[in-house]
């Protein structure tokens, strides 16, 4: 049996396909297939507050391969999330509407506070002491959703209007930035010790250049010391000799940016890494939808 998460970000579209283990009561999913396709939807979103006839076309024809992939993988269930660029897209509903005419895709789009959750029930923390305090920090091309956890419970959890496409577009505002420091500065102030917890596509790249151990923690450091080691190539070094992808290598400069400030703010010193997003999200929401016991 497979289940299918979309996640229609601001930089990038992306495909999961999962099989699902059923073993002695218990559920879980093994990462079959995974198609990301960067559109970068944020260009228009962000700066002219509705898509493109050109990206709704390119959007429209990614999420009919995806319906057609789907089919061909005998998917039994599927969510398809839009997230910060479809949020501030004046046509995102038209646009929606037309994806399900024309793909035939249900889509939703979600609030950032449902995207935090949806991220957060991945279950990144699995491997991760409870007793202790964690900041999660998912950084996506639009926004930037901050969780903060301790003992295990979820106290504060804040979605913020800052991202890698919309810092290179220039429309991140100091206004925000405050926002985002005050909210971090309010829920840290009690506790002595905190650690983070990054998601999404950079965060997971930026710690595979730095080729830390499986599953040990990137230190705050060891994160700057990379982040000047990026900043030292220029845009086209950074895809011809590190080969970084055209669409990671110039919005991973402000991804580790957000880190580092988050990080700095909340005095954390190390910062773990599940390699996990919204789609693995997504897919343990059908999980405990469709095995209520199991989640």
């Amino acid at each position: 049996m497979r289940y299918a998460a979309i996640d229609i970000g601001s930089n990038a579209v992306r495909l999961l396909i999962a099989d699902i283990i059923e073993n002695n009561g218990s559920v879980s999913f093994k990462k079959n297939t995974l198609i990301r396709v960067p559109l970068r939807l944020g260009d228009d979103a962000f700066l002219d507050k509705r898509l493109s006839d050109k990206k709704i076309a390119d959007l429209v024809k990614t999420m009919q391969a995806f319906g057609k992939l789907m089919e061909v993988y005998k998917v039994v269930d599927y969510m398809a999330y839009a997230t910060s660029a479809m949020r501030e897209a004046k046509n995102g509903a038209e646009v929606v509407a037309q994806i399900k005419i024309d793909a035939g895709v249900d889509l939703e789009i979600v609030h950032g506070q449902k995207e935090a959750g949806m991220i957060y029930a991945s279950h990144p923390d699995q491997t991760i002491d409870k007793s202790k305090n964690y900041l999660y920090i998912d950084v996506g091309g639009g926004s930037t959703e901050l969780s903060f956890f301790s003992s295990g419970e979820m106290w504060a959890s804040k979605s913020f209007n800052i991202g890698t496409i919309r810092m290179l577009d220039n429309q991140d505002t100091e206004e925000t930035w405050n926002d985002m420091k005050e909210f971090i500065r309010d829920n840290t102030k009690q506790f002595k010790l905190i650690s983070g917890i990054g998601t999404g596509g950079n965060i997971n790249k930026l710690y595979k250049l730095s080729e830390e151990k499986d599953k040990a923690p990137l230190s705050f450091g060891k994160l700057k010391s990379l982040y000047s080691y990026l900043t030292s190539f220029s845009l086209k070094d950074r895809i011809n000799v590190l080969g970084l992808n055209q669409d990671r290598a110039d919005v991973i400069i402000p991804a580790c940016e957000i880190y580092l400030t988050v990080m700095k703010w909340a005095n954390i010193k190390n910062i773990y890494v599940p390699t996990v997003g919204l789609v693995d999200g997504i897919i343990q929401t059908l999980i405990e939808k469709n095995f209520p016991k199991a989640g």
